[in-house]
């Protein structure tokens, strides 16, 4: 039998640690949170077994410092790591020191990370694999003449992305020639800000895409399996803000073609843990490799709520030495999930830090929500303004859609500003109803007046 562990130290906070922490309760394991000094009455803080306080509110000083989660390593004696989400949870350099320490990072290898976390490397192993990809020959540009020679041989429009990207963060769409230098220079003064890389590449931007994704996981034998997909479609300049499964635009066929390349994806790597592998996919149903997340995502609940599975259980499961059963898994009914964030829908989604006076979250059969607020709880301008997720579960897309709207009624957050308000709104509108939309949708709404 595999030796499970004893301690596990959740780099992360918020409602992702509290998250893990559950799970490990459950299957009786020890942990220990770590916390900035904005984060002190988190309740992942109160819930763990042990919390380190790790720097100030800064990341850059907490969450992001690996010699100071690495000493809280050591002096709680923990023997594992869970990333999380964001933060460290995709960084080559911190998994291959817990490795070189000894500490199990509950997650992919180094090499692992390193192969999807840049963008270039990534289509070209999935390219090799036999897993469709973008036009486009992943190299980087040399400068904006060079894209722009590139550009008119494959065709307008284009889409130009930072190499070490991630969150929509260095991409723009160029939709033609007399456009193409502004918006190469912006890109790339993002990517040098978000990433300290300012590579870029381009590929072909793909007309009213889907954005549609395979939950995978693989064990430390070979095995790779996928859990069903999640459409990710509604955004709002590339922010994911709901998600649901089955997609509205799935078919049967669809599914197993996506579900066969997201395995491929990760055998190619002979990948370790859970992560997922994103997809574009036309109106014709085409669809080509975007990019692999190793790690667990901010919608994970909507592929366990679809197939009754704890994620994070199998994540840590595999991390210490269990074998997979090799079985796919289909959804059954329907999920939707909407993020609940600190920002105002009606001012340009500008984040709403501050104090929550009075909060109540939805519940009833079929409703989940996830979050580390609480009435009293101060919500930081320091972090990421996710304050919850809501999610609902029914047997048909309809009433998954009626429930939401039910939950969402009785979800009452008062002293700051939340996306409640335009979730409401969204599900109100025809298109969204019928599943007639993409990833461009929602740009091209007008929002009612409050």
């Amino acid at each position: 039998m595999p030796k499970k562990f004893n301690k596990i130290l959740i780099a992360n906070r918020g409602e992702i640690a509290l998250r893990i922490i559950r799970t490990c309760r459950e299957m009786g394991i020890k942990t220990v949170a770590i916390y900035s000094t904005a984060d002190r009455e988190s309740l992942h803080v109160r819930f763990a077994d042990e919390a380190v306080c790790i720097g100030p509110p800064s990341s850059a000083d907490s969450y992001l410092s690996i010699p100071k989660i690495m000493a809280a390593v050591e002096i709680t004696n923990a023997d594992a790591v869970h990333p999380g989400y964001g933060f460290l949870s995709e960084n080559a350099d911190f998994a291959e020191i817990c490795q070189d320490y000894g500490i199990k990072f509950i997650g992919p290898k180094p090499e692992q990370i390193r192969t999807m976390g840049d963008k270039i490397t990534a289509k070209d192993t999935m390219i090799k694999a036999g897993v469709p990809t973008v036009p486009g020959d992943g190299s980087l540009l040399k400068g904006a003449e060079d894209g722009i020679q590139r550009a008119k041989k494959m065709g307008y429009p284009v889409m130009i992305k930072a190499t070490a990207g991630g969150g929509g963060k260095g991409m723009r769409i160029v939709r033609n020639e007399q456009e193409f230098t502004e918006l190469y220079a912006s890109a790339q003064k993002e990517a040098k800000a978000s990433f300290g890389n300012d590579g870029i590449y381009m590929e072909k931007y793909i007309v009213e895409p889907r954005h549609i994704e395979i939950q995978v996981i693989g064990d430390q034998y070979g095995t790779v399996i996928h859990l069903s997909e999640r459409d990710c479609s509604v955004q709002r300049r590339h922010q994911k803000l709901l998600e649901e499964c089955p997609s509205p635009f799935m078919t049967d066929d669809l599914r197993e073609r996506m579900g066969q390349a997201a395995i491929k994806a990760g055998e190619a790597i002979d990948y370790e843990g859970v992560g997922t592998v994103e997809f574009l996919v036309d109106k014709d149903r085409n669809f080509y490799f975007m990019e692999m997340n190793t790690r667990i995502q901010v919608e994970h609940p909507v592929t366990e709520e679809s197939i009754d599975h704890d994620l994070i259980k199998e994540q840590i499961k595999v991390a210490y030495g269990e074998r997979l059963s090799g079985k796919n898994y289909l959804p059954k009914g329907h999920v939707i999930e909407c993020r609940i964030n600190a920002e105002d829908p009606w001012n340009g989604f500008r984040p709403s830090p501050g104090k929550i006076n009075s909060f109540h979250s939805s519940k009833g059969h079929g409703v989940r929500v996830d979050t580390h607020v609480y009435a009293g709880y101060t919500v930081s301008p320091y972090y990421d303004s996710m304050i919850a997720k809501l999610i609902v579960r029914a047997p048909t897309r309809a009433e998954a859609i009626t429930k939401m709207e039910r939950a969402l009624d009785e979800f009452i957050v008062e002293g700051i500003k939340t996306t409640v308000p335009f979730h409401q709104w969204l599900l109100r509108q025809q298109d969204f109803r019928d599943g007639n939309f993409d990833t461009g949708w929602l740009g091209q709404q007008e929002l009612p007046e409050k």
